[in-house]
């Protein structure tokens, strides 16, 4: 699994948020949360963007360049 698949379902599981709760919160499909998570895809710029905001750490973190 790739840093930013790991990153993001530990931010999404430590805030206790499903992956639907998040999905709404985003207004994105509950499916891309799923996929971004198993590393099978990355998220548009835009969208990495919105879960920096929501999870309030950086883009650069999400993405595994920063601890």
């Amino acid at each position: 699994m790739d840093t930013f698949a790991e990153r993001l379902k530990m931010l999404r599981i430590e805030n206790n948020i499903s992956q639907n709760q998040l999905s709404k919160n985003l207004k994105i499909s509950q499916s891309n949360i799923s996929v971004w998570e198993s590393g099978e895809q990355m998220p548009s710029a835009e969208n990495l963007i919105a879960l920096a905001k929501y999870f309030k750490c950086s883009v650069d973190y999400l993405l595994g360049l920063e601890d």
